[in-house]
Parts: C-alpha cells; sequence; structure tokens
C-alpha cells in the first residue's frame, strides 16, 4: 500500500500544491509566507488523501 500511496501523492501533491498556490495569488496573497502556507497546506491535503485513496483501492 506504500507504493501506490507515494505513487497518488506524487500526483495529488503536485495538483493540489499548485492549486492552492494559485487560489492564493487570485485572491491577492502574494507575499512568500502566504505561498508557503497555500502549498504546505496542498502537501498536507495530499499526504491525506493519497493515504485514504490508496486504502481504498486495496480494499476494493
Amino acid at each position: 500500500m506504500s507504493r501506490l500511496a507515494l505513487v497518488l501523492f506524487i500526483f495529488l501533491g503536485a495538483t493540489m500544491a499548485g492549486s492552492l498556490v494559485v487560489a492564493a495569488l487570485v485572491l491577492g496573497h502574494d507575499s512568500v509566507a502566504a505561498l508557503l502556507v497555500a502549498a504546505g497546506a496542498g502537501v498536507l491535503v495530499a499526504a491525506v488523501a493519497s493515504w485514504l485513496a490508496a486504502r481504498r483501492l486495496i480494499e476494493a
């Protein structure tokens, strides 16, 4: 399961971090700190999502 979660995290991490950085920029938060927080939040969300998705795919 860890390999599957890692592969999912590669794609989900980049997607979620990028999406949240773009959302922060659209909202006018253009400081480095705000962008790092947005990217970090995206990575955390992607880590949880990839773990949950891998668990669901293994059980199915």
